[in-house]
């Protein structure tokens, strides 16, 4: 795993992608066959980070934004695509019934509002626009962003944490969220949408086949083969498809 130079900003924001590896073309695959054709209109990525969705979903597209809180991580963004935005997801700087399709990856979690940001998320989407989300699972073994201990900071993947009651849990991890499925079904109550899909998933696990091959990629293979099975309770993302439906 690479580590961060700047652990401040890690533990608060997340570490982007900085290199395409298998996981990501997975990713990428599971957007397009979620999206149809709602790729070829108006885009936009939540959360664009460096811009590496950004860049891959551009292909179908012109019409195609990337936004991020991070304005030194939008200075590479900007290398992908023509238009990105600084700004935050609790208010998104677009007009109502703007985007065929949001891409929010890994982003959720590190908002200050969650439930502001899916509102804004929903707002920003045309009537059949749709919503491709991944978030952490709080199923998950492993707490992937690292914890606080005695004030300071620890970087990495630590266990069990996320299984602790959320009290305890969120003294350890105050700096990201984590989401059961129950806790993503409040935030869209109230909101006009309908659920298209709602599942977990595991990881690639390109680290691990990057040092060890062979036991990597048997891991890989068993890990996401129990996707389809109700162990997939404990993969380490959502992913939900939502669309948002005509408002009556």
């Amino acid at each position: 795993m690479h580590e961060p130079q700047n652990m401040e900003k890690a533990a608060l924001r997340g570490e982007p992608s900085y290199v395409w590896r298998d996981g990501q073309q997975r990713r990428l695959q599971m957007i397009i066959d979620a999206a149809t054709e709602r790729l070829e209109g108006k885009v936009l990525v939540d959360g664009c980070g460096l811009g590496m969705y950004l860049h891959h979903l551009a292909q179908f597209t012109d019409e195609i934004v990337g936004l991020d809180i991070e304005f030194e991580r939008l200075q590479e963004a900007k290398t992908r695509a023509s238009w990105v935005v600084n700004g935050v997801g609790e208010a998104l700087p677009f007009p109502s019934n703007s985007f065929d399709l949001v891409l929010s990856h890994e982003v959720l979690e590190h908002v200050q509002d969650d439930q502001a940001a899916i509102n804004e998320i929903i707002r920003t989407l045309s009537p059949g626009g749709r919503l491709v989300l991944f978030c952490p699972n709080r199923g998950y073994p492993f707490e992937t962003h690292g914890h606080y201990w005695r004030g300071q900071y620890h970087f990495g993947n630590t266990p069990l944490i996320n299984y602790l009651p959320r009290p305890w849990r969120d003294k350890l991890a105050p700096h990201v969220n984590v989401y059961t499925r129950e806790d993503l079904s409040k935030l869209f109550e109230g909101l006009p949408v309908k659920f298209i899909e709602r599942r977990t998933v595991f990881g690639a696990y390109d680290n691990i086949i990057a040092r060890k091959p062979k036991i990597g990629k048997f891991l890989r293979s068993i890990l996401q083969w129990l996707e389809k099975t109700p162990l997939q309770v404990f993969g380490l993302s959502h992913f939900w498809v939502v669309e948002k439906t005509p408002e009556i």
